[in-house]
């Protein structure tokens, strides 16, 4: 673990901050570099069933790509090369975390912020944040995939807005565009984070994980089932988990699911 990621536990979910206050987050090459390690520890790690990934301090979830590297990291295409690669597979990372991700935004989510809360599978925000993304405030290009996750939530015509115009988007007009699931006051956001956190950790979680993957599938285009798809439902009945479902409903009481 690294002083600008830190893992808190909290029961059954995880937190990893973004642990860089003094720079409203931004995010540095050891960041990028360093996620998917974390990201792959948190995944492997059975005690852990929903990860939420947060800024430290009370200002900024990030506040994007930390400028004071621009001169060392990306001053031509060979390093700009390299650069990206690594924010790619830190966002790769995240958005293939096999359980559920929620980014927790206060403040800035702005740049290579927003590009890690598109990645999470959720993102709730509070009343004061601001998303933006800013390639065209500074003569850069928007990487694909990034501008896919984009389009996914809120329809080309309006991911073309947010990057032609670059602006600083309100909470609350990030939630209407699509960009944010649920925006509520400052003092609510964590408490709201949190209480869904732990909801989705009673669920059965083989049947959490695979509701996320067969979105994703439909997202990347597959609209028919295949082999894939069919066994993973069918092999559900076959589980204790199923039985459990079953036995708690016929005796109306909440279920205890084992599997993780």
């Amino acid at each position: 673990m690294s002083d600008h990621l830190v893992v808190e536990r909290r029961g059954e979910v995880a937190t990893l901050i973004l642990n860089r206050p003094e720079s409203h987050n931004a995010l540095n090459v050891a960041t990028y570099r360093d996620l998917p390690d974390v990201l792959r520890d948190l995944d492997n790690d059975s005690g852990v069933k929903v990860v939420v990934l947060r800024g430290a301090g009370e200002k900024s979830f990030a506040s994007g790509a930390d400028i004071t590297e621009f001169e060392a990291e990306r001053s031509d295409a060979v390093k700009a090369k390299a650069y990206n690669e690594k924010v790619a597979a830190a966002e790769h990372a995240l958005e293939g975390v096999r359980k559920p991700t929620i980014a927790m935004i206060h403040g800035y989510c702005i740049g290579g912020g927003a590009g890690l809360a598109l990645a999470c599978d959720l993102r709730f925000a509070d009343t004061r944040a601001k998303f933006a993304i800013t390639p065209a405030k500074l003569g850069l290009v928007y990487s694909l995939e990034s501008t896919k996750r984009m389009v996914d939530l809120v329809g080309p015509s309006r991911a073309k807005w947010v990057l032609m115009s670059g602006l600083q988007i309100p909470a609350a007009r990030a939630y209407e565009l699509g960009l944010f699931d649920e925006v509520v006051e400052p003092d609510d956001l964590e408490k709201l984070t949190y209480d869904f956190a732990e909801t989705v950790c009673t669920r059965a979680q083989l049947s959490v994980r695979a509701g996320k993957q067969m979105v994703d599938k439909v997202v990347a285009g597959q609209v028919v089932d295949d082999d894939a798809t069919t066994d993973l439902r069918n092999s559900s009945f076959d589980t204790e988990d199923f039985a459990e479902g079953v036995r708690a409903f016929m005796e109306k009481r909440s279920p205890r699911f084992t599997w993780s």
